[in-house]
């Protein structure tokens, strides 16, 4: 806190410590004013501009520092200076004290309050952002809220000061008129309670309902605007229909069909989507072969000295679409169909809010889920069009082991491959035009990776823009600027695999005008522009996780069938993911880079997993558990587990964090002895030894010594 802040808020307790210590309040009561009220009126006679002004300053400040004693300087300005001017006078004063006050809370608390609840405050703001004017003239019309606590509670917010001003002074001005007209009958008042009675309170409190009661109003007329042009069918031949049937799509269909709504699902290619078929199952399934093929080669470690095996590469591919088929079933037409589910396969198109047309066949629904998901994003790369080049979606296709391979990304998609490729006897260069591979985790963690990479014999260039790809008499090769030197990578395959981005074209979004940019745009329900119409998963985005678009398919089932009655946000608190590389690294809640982006104070607990009894006999004693907490708390930011079986490791805390579970209960949970689960107890104990109660602790000792004699 700077010198000058303090300061000031040294005056401002003064301020108010005076006016209790010298009882001012005793000037601020009925009785007194009602007994002193000849003594003003003949003062406002003989001074009325310098009676005005005293009243002005008073007032501004009793509610500039939040006094007790507002409603009975509002009925002296009835009784003093009558309806008209005393209302002109008590509106403009309370209006600018309560912006004094709501600026003294904002300069004072504001930075302190985000820092400790920063992540629970962002939605409060988002929504005070989008509709701060109706909530705060709501408060301000219904006299039961102290005017002072929605003074300092708006000032905690990102609410315009403007736009505080002139609610206020518009919302504060029905209650003024009543209290200043009660003033002008000064006489005839026996109490305060005496101006509010039951029906007026009503009154008030229909009124403040008012602007909420409009709000919807409003809302039910934007949205009947924007089906202007359509015309709505009078049945329905569904009650959702959805497009696409990866993870969002199969899981929105699911849930339909389990509360017995008539759905529809439109799959194009195959059932299943990005994730089964050329991304989370397929890649894991190549990941699984490359970490035998690398424990092979490492068997001495484990005290086996005659271990051997070669890759047969076609055959590594067949198992992998193996995995594939074994797992189709989950996804399948049949099981969908067993469910209820009407699978249809063909492209779909959205040609109106209410209807979509698949193979010449146009059905009508009440509802619409857009669940069409992602594609690999090519950069445009001068000559790339030249070769032949891989992308997640088709490398699977591969038959023959590629000896030179370029993986161009440094993201999670990206690492996967370029470790297992290598793994299985590829010389892999992995270029990344950023600082770091894995830019998404804190620095160490990166580098970890990059170390253990390296190791392995990956050619790991960061800082490394690819800028064309050659292809000269049969020879292929990558050119590379990399700080001031240009350099070129000779390859047999290159795989692009630099992010990916979410299919908005061919299916209607154009024509019905939703509006997109990298994703489709949705509220915090999922609807898009039409609000019967609901997007989830990568096309929605903000995450690419499967589980997410799972997580959000429930939202949007659930918003579409029964919104009616209720709707429900969508919940992103508490979102994990993983990248299974060797070490996997899992992640839930804040890394330290994100809390600092976020001015979020924390503190770090770590757990090094080569102390692991488990991880010793099992030969993987490297990584470590990574804790942020609360100052001084066990709650739970965020953790990042590097290591074996991170990506399982992890749910304990997801679950912590989604229950609001501290480490205090980590540490009180019985693990197993010996597994790697027990890391997540001793990251816990970490915490507790760097907080024990020091002080008592030594009272404690003396006391053992007292009793020992």
């Amino acid at each position: 806190m700077t010198n000058n802040k303090k300061f000031l808020l040294l005056l401002l307790a003064l301020l108010i410590l005076a006016f209790f210590v010298f009882d001012l309040g005793r000037f601020l009561n009925l009785d007194y004013l009602k007994s002193q009220q000849q003594a003003f009126d003949a003062y406002y006679d003989a001074n009325p501009v310098s009676t005005l002004v005293i009243y002005f300053l008073i007032y501004v400040g009793v509610a500039a520092l939040s006094l007790p004693g507002a409603a009975i300087m509002t009925l002296a300005g009835g009784a003093i200076f009558g309806l008209v001017t005393g209302t002109i006078v008590v509106s403009f004063a309370s209006s600018i004290g309560a912006t004094l006050a709501f600026l003294a809370s904002r300069y004072f608390l504001r930075d302190s309050i985000e820092k400790r609840f920063g992540t629970k405050l962002k939605s409060l703001n988002d929504n005070i952002e989008k509709d701060g004017a109706f909530y705060l003239f709501t408060l301000r019309l219904v006299p039961l809220f102290p005017f002072f606590v929605v003074n300092l509670g708006m000032g905690l917010t990102k609410l315009k000061t403007s736009v505080f001003y002139i609610v206020s002074q518009l919302g504060m001005l029905v209650a003024t008129i009543v209290y200043v007209n009660a003033g002008t009958r000064l006489a005839k008042l026996d109490s305060l309670s005496g101006i509010l009675s039951p029906g007026l309170l009503l009154s008030f409190a229909l009124l403040g309902a008012l602007p909420l009661i409009g709000k919807k109003i409003v809302d039910l007329i934007n949205a009947r605007r924007v089906y202007e042009g359509f015309e709505k069918p009078e049945s329905f031949d569904r009650d959702i229909v959805v497009i696409g049937a990866g993870s969002g799509g199969l899981v929105s269909a699911y849930i339909g069909a389990a509360v017995k709504a008539k759905v529809s699902l439109i799959e194009r290619h195959k059932m299943g989507g990005d994730c089964l078929n050329t991304g989370c199952v397929p890649s894991k399934a190549l990941i699984r072969s490359a970490k035998l093929m690398n424990q092979i080669q490492h068997s001495q470690k484990y005290g086996v000295k005659e271990a051997s095996g070669s890759i047969d590469f076609a055959e590594t591919m067949a198992r992998v679409h193996k995995v594939v088929e074994k797992i189709e079933p989950h996804d399948s037409v049949e099981r969908y169909t067993g469910l209820g589910v009407d699978v249809i396969q063909g492209e779909g198109k959205i040609t109106s809010p209410w209807t979509v047309e698949v193979n010449g066949k146009t059905l009508t629904t009440r509802n619409i889920v857009i669940a069409t998901g992602a594609r690999p994003f090519v950069p445009p790369i001068e000559g790339l069009d030249s070769v032949d080049y891989l992308t997640s979606d088709n490398l699977w296709s591969l038959k023959k082991q590629p000896k030179r391979l370029v993986v161009l990304g440094g993201g999670p998609i990206g690492c996967e491959l370029a470790q297992s490729f290598s793994r299985l006897g590829s010389e892999v260069w992995q270029i990344e035009m950023m600082p770091t591979i894995m830019g998404r985790e804190d620095p160490e963690i990166a580098e970890l990776v990059k170390t253990k990479f390296e190791s392995e014999g990956i050619h790991v260039m960061t800082d490394t823009k690819a800028v064309g790809v050659k292809n000269e008499n049969g020879v292929k090769s990558l050119v590379c600027e990399q700080g001031n030197d240009t350099i070129s990578i000779e390859f047999d395959e290159i795989i692009v695999a630099v992010g990916r981005s979410a299919r908005l074209t061919g299916f209607g979004l154009e024509e019905l005008g939703i509006e997109t940019g990298r994703t489709v745009e949705v509220n915090d329900y999922l609807q898009t522009k039409y609000p019967n119409i609901y997007a989830v998963g990568d096309v929605a985005g903000p995450y690419q996780f499967t589980h997410t678009a799972s997580h959000q398919a429930w939202y949007a089932a659930v918003n579409s069938l029964f919104g009616t009655f209720k709707m429900f946000k969508a919940d992103y608190r508490v979102i994990p993911w993983a990248t299974f590389t060797d070490p996997e690294v899992a992640r839930v809640g804040l890394n330290e880079t994100d809390a600092k982006a976020q001015g979020i104070e924390y503190e770090v607990t770590t757990y090094g997993i080569d102390d692991l009894d488990r991880a010793i006999a099992d030969g993987s004693d490297y990584g470590f558990i990574k804790v942020l907490t609360k100052p001084g708390k066990d709650k739970i930011l965020g953790v990042t587990i590097v290591g074996e079986h991170a990506g399982d490791l992890i749910a304990e805390y997801v679950m912590a964090m989604k229950h609001n579970l501290g480490l205090n209960k980590v540490l009180g949970t019985i693990h197993i002895y010996p597994t790697l689960a027990e890391s997540n107890k001793y990251v816990a104990g970490e915490w507790k030894r760097a907080h024990q109660p020091e002080k008592l602790l030594a009272w404690i000792e003396k006391y053992h010594a007292w009793r020992r004699g």
